[in-house]
């Protein structure tokens, strides 16, 4: 089970990411800053192309994660600055630990609380909440 976030900022320029190959979705420029301004702290992968929208992967506090993020518009909105962001945690678990229920994703999940508090810190994202 994965928790999102959504917010709405006008931080990314959009018009300048890559071109998404399997769906035309935005979202890979949220991967990339959030990469670089925690390298001290976790070790996120290159982001990559899925047909929701981009995704990235990094361990924290010895478990997988998998991070997604994707933007949310009308066409018409397309160059507009602030647009709706998604942003998905979504913790890795075992066969095992799914068929016995265990180490489920919880709303209090660390990275979790970790991204949102990235969210919360800055300015420049507006009405972020968590589901």
């Amino acid at each position: 089970m994965h928790h999102i976030i959504t917010f709405k900022t006008a931080k990314f320029d959009i018009s300048k990411e890559r071109e998404n190959p399997i769906n035309p979705i935005y979202g890979h420029s949220l991967l990339d800053w959030l990469k670089d301004i925690t390298k001290e702290k976790v070790e996120i992968s290159e982001p990559d192309a899925e047909d929701w929208g981009w995704y990235s992967y990094l361990k924290w506090e010895g478990r997988d994660y998998l991070i997604g993020a994707s933007v949310q518009y009308e066409k018409y909105q397309l160059y507009k600055s602030e647009l709706e962001w998604v942003f998905q945690v979504d913790k890795q678990r075992s066969f095992i630990e799914v068929i016995f229920g265990k180490e489920k994703m919880r709303k209090d999940d660390p990275c979790l609380l970790f991204f949102k508090s990235i969210f919360d810190s800055d300015s420049e994202f507006k009405e972020i909440e968590t589901e």
